[in-house]
């Protein structure tokens, strides 16, 4: 048995405009779900960003606007990307700091919810980065003894993501392991209370701000000392998580 499951576990990866969780668009989303049974299901999705694709970003995973001409845009998709999510732990590489927060940004943008807070999340490069510290590449030839032939395309490093986790699983003994065990010992994400990680949980299990000039102070204290501080958040450059998070901290002070 390659992986201990209690229920699906989907591996994915996403391509985008750039790397601003907030302003950049996804324009591939390519995923491998996996059941208990050891059923799996692959998918590729190209989607219209509906905004030039910049030339830096093209370099790097070698998507033009041409691509993603007449491709739906992702609104027109939402529906059926949440669903492939739905009652599945999310698994991928370097997925905590970047593909997580950029498709909830995106689905919140749709007006789609999806509910994450009962998600197990297993980042591959946390696992790696913990016991080899190397990249994706490095870690496909270390633990499968493999080339890359189409680094930075999220069908290829989603399908390499997928190997090398099976691959880790073996190396390091932890085929025994359920999802909720991994994501627990290897999910830096584990404290973070909002997708993008602006607020953590400090020992006492209490949301403290996680940067700025009240990195460490807790957000109740903040809230209701300096009171602007909620709308100078609420009008900046964050994700709708965050802010969303935010708000319920501020209702719940409220109702005290």
């Amino acid at each position: 048995m390659e992986m201990n499951l209690t229920k699906p576990i989907v591996f994915f990866d996403v391509e985008s405009t750039g790397l601003n969780i907030t302003k950049d668009r996804i324009i591939q989303l390519s995923y491998v779900k996996v059941w208990p049974n050891g059923e799996e299901k692959r998918g590729d999705i190209l989607i219209n960003p509906e905004m030039p694709i910049p030339a830096e970003s093209t370099a790097v995973h070698h998507i033009t606007d041409a691509d993603v001409a007449g491709k739906p845009n992702f609104k027109q998709v939402a529906n059926d990307i949440k669903q492939i999510f739905v009652g599945a732990d999310i698994a991928g590489f370097n997925s905590n700091r970047f593909d997580i927060p950029i498709l909830v940004q995106e689905l919140d943008r749709a007006g789609v919810e999806l509910d994450v807070t009962r998600c197990n999340f297993v980042d591959v490069q946390i696992i790696y980065h913990k016991n080899e510290r190397r990249d994706l590449e490095a870690a496909y030839k270390f633990y499968c003894g493999k080339e890359m032939d189409n680094h930075h395309n999220a069908m290829c490093d989603t399908e390499t993501t997928y190997e090398v986790f099976k691959a880790q699983l073996k190396h390091y003994g932890m085929t025994e392991m359920s999802i909720g065990e991994l994501a627990q010992e290897y999910g830096s994400h584990n404290k973070n209370v909002d997708l993008a990680g602006r607020f953590i949980y400090n020992e006492q299990g209490k949301e403290v701000f996680n940067f700025g000039k009240y990195r460490g102070q807790l957000v109740e204290e903040v809230l209701a000392k300096d009171s602007g501080y909620y709308g100078w958040m609420m009008q900046g450059d964050f994700p709708e998580n965050t802010k969303s998070v935010l708000t319920k901290i501020k209702l719940r002070l409220a109702g005290k």
